[in-house]
């Protein structure tokens, strides 16, 4: 570097240093003074890293960051007055006050942050893979801590992104801690040999060589930006303040040997006549952003609600579906869509040609769609983590997890960030995202690939859970979604369906009826009144068909059944409808029924219409393991015998 250009550089780093340096004093007093929600994660003695690394970037570039995150994002955007808000709880922060400390989101600049350890990394790999795809010529960058290598999202995410070579830089900010936890008992091996195990370059730095690390930063920035492959570059550091506000249990003297060694005591010290102008313009701006923000009004909830508001629903016959199997109609509207929309993008284990999938939705597909169906390690929440990062860049992912047990090891991807993007970015972004798994039990695969599990996902902020049956075409349904989509979506496909043809004849005595809702709630309904209102969904349904024509056939009990499409938001009208008839409430589900779907709807109903349900009964399987042993396994599941006689004795019940 041109010694002129990099004394520059480097006097203009020292400049944003000690204004972050500033900033994070002042949120510490103003902690102190009650002025500020939650908890402050000062970056005091590593903010040069920050500074080094965005001043190489471009437009169109991004950060990631973490809970630690104040000096990256002032890097990146410099903007004092949108932080400073924004961690007071105004409406004029950054995310209009909802992120606060750990959660920022300025999409122009190309920033997000979130707390979860390890969880933004995969997102990042995601929009490294989006912009790859787009082949922009732009980076992402992630910081993470030496503590994040405790997390196994980071391992899954360094596989992926060596093996796709992608244009990331991993950032590690070495500071020694794991929180107040030394490394030595954190880290086995080193941080190097990680790196070379996925076949990743390696750089190390320091914040002690300040103009060295301007220099390696260019030269990380450069490399990921011009050979598209991932680097993982360590930058020793040491945090100077607590981990979080006072929490600080190291040895005082060890504190004290780096505050002697700190870059920018030492530059303030050496170079007093050049820091000192640099300190004033910065106490400015800051006491500047401090005296608007307090000025500013709170933040406000968001006007985003995925609760149904439906008083009514209108019902119309079903149409004719066609004889195609359940398998046929999904995998057809992927195609279709995937013509229509060139943003869509498949991940998911083993879903390329020739194989297309554990139950072969998707085969077929990669030879079409080349590049925009691809295969994955198994690694869950690598897969919906770099979806969440494609659908920030705009893309529309639909992911598959193999089945639907594997769901919880995608879990914080899907309740930490895709739920709450949207909202804790101030409506900033959209996270269109698909999720796709089968679940469902009855194929004796025991317990840990039978489980019905949506229930566990049931309730995410910003998020619908949708629940495929044979009696709405499956790929009508996904043929609303991805025209629709605009936040992230978990569809539950029964393994039982996919071999299931559509065009099953309905049994005599019952109609067979669609809702008007987007995603249409199917009504089996009988040509007299119901004495029975039975509820399921999913793969519940033909089952609950059978048990109520043989309610009819052997006990002339009248009953009807009533399955939405839309588990949740769950639109309570058209159960009620029926039971202002029935009185009488069957719940069918095949996961655990404690605090499941079927309680929510009875209380719902309750707290809708008091005295609506005169009797209920929730049928599912015990708490139990789902054995292998597909005897015991009939057994235990809601089958047409027991739900026969959850029938029968609702209605002789006194």
């Amino acid at each position: 570097m041109h010694e002129v250009l990099a004394k520059s550089l480097l006097q203009q780093t020292y400049a944003t240093s000690i204004l972050i340096r500033e900033v994070e004093q002042r949120l510490l007093e103003l902690f102190a003074d009650g002025k500020l929600f939650g908890t402050v994660h000062t970056c005091i003695g590593q903010e040069l890293i920050g500074v080094a690394v965005a001043q190489n970037l471009c437009p169109g570039d991004f950060i990631f960051s973490n809970h630690r995150c104040h000096g990256h994002f002032l890097a990146r955007t410099g903007n004092v007055e949108g932080l400073i808000a924004e961690i007071m709880g105004k409406r004029t922060g950054v995310c209009g006050g909802r992120g606060g400390s750990q959660h920022l989101c300025d999409i122009d600049q190309g920033f997000f942050s979130n707390g979860i350890q390890g969880g933004i990394v995969p997102v990042a790999a995601g929009l490294a893979f989006a912009q790859e795809l787009r082949g922009t010529g732009n980076i992402s960058v992630v910081f993470i801590g030496d503590g994040t290598f405790g997390e196994g999202a980071v391992y899954e995410t360094l596989n992926i992104a060596s093996k796709w070579e992608l244009p990331l830089l991993i950032v590690v900010e070495n500071n020694g801690y794991a929180q107040s936890t030394p490394q030595t008992q954190t880290l086995a091996g080193d941080i190097a040999s990680r790196a070379g195990a996925f076949g990743l370059s390696f750089k190390r730095g320091s914040t002690w060589e300040p103009e060295s690390l301007l220099d390696q930063a260019e030269e990380g920035v450069r490399y990921v930006r011009q050979q598209r492959r991932s680097l993982v570059f360590q930058i020793d550091t040491y945090r100077l303040m607590a981990h979080s506000k006072s929490d600080d249990d190291r040895n005082p003297e060890e504190i004290a040997r780096y505050w002697a060694r700190d870059p920018l005591k030492v530059f303030l010290n050496t170079q007093p006549e050049a820091a000192a102008p640099l300190v004033e313009n910065a106490k400015a701006q800051v006491d500047q952003a401090v005296a608007h923000a307090l000025e500013a009004p709170y933040a406000e909830k968001s006007s985003v609600d995925v609760s149904p508001m439906a008083t009514t629903v209108q019902w119309k016959q079903a149409p004719a579906l066609s004889g195609d199997r359940a398998v046929v109609s999904i995998r057809e509207s992927l195609r279709r869509n995937m013509r229509r929309d060139p943003r869509i993008i498949l991940l998911g284990e083993d879903i390329e040609s020739p194989y297309g999938g554990a139950f072969k939705v998707t085969k077929g597909l990669s030879d079409e769609f080349v590049g925009r169906v691809r295969n994955t390690p198994i690694s869950e929440a690598s897969i919906v983590g770099i979806g969440n990062g494609l659908a920030l860049a705009g893309l529309l992912p639909v992911c598959e997890i193999m089945f639907g047990d594997f769901l919880t090891l995608a879990a914080d991807q899907l309740i930490n960030h895709s739920a709450k993007f949207r909202y804790m970015y101030n409506d900033q972004v959209r996270v269109p995202l698909v999720v796709r798994t089968p679940m469902g039990g009855h194929r004796g695969y025991g317990p840990t690939h039978s489980q019905s599990l949506e229930k566990h996902f049931l309730g995410l902020a910003d998020t619908k859970v949708l629940a495929l049956n044979l009696r709405c075409d499956p790929g009508a349904i996904y043929d609303e979604l991805l025209a629709t989509i605009d936040g992230p979506v978990i569809v539950i496909e029964n393994k039982l369906h996919y071999g299931s043809r559509l065009d099953v004849p309905m049994k005599g005595g019952f109609t067979l009826e669609h809702s008007d809702e987007k995603f249409p709630t199917v009504r089996v309904r009988p040509t007299q009144p119901p004495a029975v209102t039975v509820f399921c969904y999913g793969g519940m349904l033909p089952i609950a068909e059978e048990a109520i024509a043989a309610a009819f056939e052997e006990f002339e009990i009248v009953a009807e059944v009533i399955c939405p499409s839309q588990i949740y938001p769950l639109n309570p009208v058209p159960v009620m409808e029926s039971l202002a008839q029935s009185h009488r409430l069957l719940v069918l589900e095949e996961g655990s029924n404690f605090a499941a779907l079927g309680a929510e709807l009875i209380a719902q109903i309750h707290e809708r219409s008091r005295g609506l349900i005169h009797d209920a009964k929730r049928l599912g399987p015990p708490q139990h393991p789902i054995p292998s042993c597909a005897v015991l396994e009939n057994e235990i599941l809601p089958n047409e015998q027991s739900i026969l006689a959850a029938i029968v004795n609702l209605v002789q019940h006194v």
